[in-house]
């Protein structure tokens, strides 16, 4: 009896444990969009302020997002090849102050190193950062864990370009809204340091055993989940390319578009939490949510009526939402602990990549004719269904084997 009870007090207390990195982790990633997504949102016109031409500021923005991605192999495989989860993530967040600098930028070379900076840091930290994160939320449930860290993330890619509008109503400039944001930057690195305090081992979270479906780890089954993730992105418009058919049709006005937009990233956070859930309940079938949103989105979007437009919009969110939780949980309960480092920077790379590739596609099928492009978006997430069914019997086979 005081056996059981003494395992009841370790697994409560790896529970509260657990909650903790997550919540913290939801707070740093808050502050974390605050930042760059607050940057983002003005980056380009700050540019084009210090004298960079469209060909600087695209290739600015193309060479980050490229590095913010293809880092993330690298990352992932040292982080899991070291076990220093830890400093990677801390070398990642930290490298957030590059935004603040933006502040003391005297040209436009310098701002767009600083930028490219910020991309890099994201590239090393996320694989370690999702890593850990996998460790916690083996203790309260993947699904749930991670949705209840985009929830929190998503609060502050809402805040961050708000911020800025903010300021500019107050007769701000960028300047000061750049400095503005060492104030949640020193409040991550804050979080940051208490989460590494609280768990300086989040692998004990877990333990050093298989995951639940180590299948995964083996090309039979990792091939088709990659094969499943980039068909899902490359059939996956981004809110650019949709805000762009807004603004071209007159569906949508300017000044609605950014409203859109705050409203998927709510959307986004709520669905977060509603899938992760359901995940958890449900499995791996909850995955078929992300190419069946996908489906119905660019009949709504691509179209010139202005609730099927809003409509289009929040189905988006949701999209989001499911591609942000369900993707990565999936991947930890199918990855062997010793391997998750990796595993998410090949998945965050396949991810990117795929996204890239579909979005040049959607761009070269606009200019020609918007059903080309429903064509695309629909024949892509049709097939990610295919490769859905082919992913299924892997894990099937191997469970058996």
């Amino acid at each position: 009896m005081a056996y059981q009870h003494e395992n009841c007090l370790l697994v409560d207390g790896k529970h509260r444990a657990a909650y903790t990195v997550i919540l913290l982790f939801g707070v740093i990633s808050l502050f974390g969009d605050i930042i760059y997504e607050g940057a983002r949102s003005v980056a380009g016109p700050y540019l084009y302020l210090l004298g960079a031409g469209a060909l600087a500021v695209g290739v600015v923005s193309g060479l980050g997002e490229f590095l913010g991605y293809a880092l993330r192999l690298a990352s992932g495989y040292l982080a899991d090849a070291t076990r220093h989860y830890w400093a990677f993530t801390f070398i990642g967040y930290g490298m957030l102050v590059a935004v603040p600098l933006l502040a003391l930028a005297g040209s436009w070379e310098i701002a767009a190193l600083l930028l490219i900076l910020e991309r890099v840091g994201k590239g090393i930290r996320v694989p370690a950062r999702d890593a850990i994160l996998s460790n916690a939320t083996a203790a309260v449930g993947r699904g749930w864990g991670f949705a209840v860290h985009e929830a929190l993330d998503q609060i502050g890619a809402i805040v961050g370009p708000l911020l800025f509008a903010a300021i500019f109503l107050l007769d701000g400039d960028y300047r000061g809204g750049f400095a503005l944001l060492a104030v949640p930057f020193v409040l991550m690195i804050l979080a940051l340091l208490f989460a590494r305090r609280r768990v300086p081992e989040p692998t004990s979270l877990e333990g050093s055993g298989p995951a639940p479906g180590e299948a995964l780890s083996s090309p039979r089954t990792l091939l088709p989940y990659g094969v499943f993730t980039a068909l899902t992105m490359a059939g996956f418009a981004t809110f650019p390319v949709i805000a762009y058919h807004f603004a071209v049709t007159g569906t949508v006005t300017e000044a609605e578009i950014p409203l859109f937009y705050a409203v998927a990233m709510g959307v986004d956070a709520v669905a977060a939490l509603a899938i992760g859930r359901a995940y958890d309940r449900f499995g791996l079938s909850v995955l078929l949510s992300v190419p069946l949103l996908g489906i119905c989105i660019p009949f709504l979007a691509f179209g010139t009526d202005h609730a099927l437009a809003f409509a289009a919009v929040v189905l988006w969110g949701a999209a989001m939402g499911a591609q942000e939780t369900v993707l990565r949980a999936a991947l930890a309960d199918y990855t062997h602990i010793s391997k998750r480092g990796t595993a998410y920077g090949v998945f965050n790379t396949v991810y990117g990549a795929a996204w890239f590739a579909g979005s040049a596609v959607i761009g070269w099928a606009y200019a020609f004719s918007i059903p080309y492009v429903i064509g695309f978006l629909v024949l892509m997430q049709v097939l990610a269904l295919g490769a859905f069914a082919w992913m299924s019997r892997g894990f099937s086979s191997a469970a058996a084997s």
